[in-house]
């Protein structure tokens, strides 16, 4: 499986983006997807995840309510719609196969898309 993430962007605060998980190769329509971020200097940090079936949703505190992940399994994407934007969600987001909350659980990392807020 190779993941492509897209739809990054410069937005200002309050402002909004929907970043996709596109499959290039092979299919994740049987897999749990997580989204994860990393902003300069820091750890990359778990966003929230799906399961396979799109049933199943869990995001970190600091984006709840604010963000949403959907999965078109037809289309082989993963979405995340990220409303209200913060300044402190600037950050290279990625995506990857897996499940649970740690790094360590997922596989198959994308290339991430910049996401930048301003002020």
């Amino acid at each position: 499986v190779q993941l492509v993430e897209s739809g990054g962007g410069s937005v200002q605060a309050g402002g909004f983006l929907r970043l996709s998980c596109a499959a290039s190769v092979g299919t994740i329509s049987s897999y749990g997807i997580g989204w994860f971020r990393q902003a300069p200097g820091q750890e990359r940090e778990f966003v929230g995840r799906v399961n396979w079936s799109g049933t199943l949703k869990y995001y970190t505190d600091s984006v709840k309510g604010r963000f949403t992940i959907s999965r078109d399994n037809a289309k082989n994407t993963v979405y995340l719609q990220m409303n209200a934007l913060k300044p402190e969600d600037t950050a290279v987001y990625y995506c990857a196969v897996g499940g649970g909350y740690s790094l360590r659980e997922y596989a198959y990392w994308g290339q991430g898309t910049q996401v930048t807020v301003s002020s």
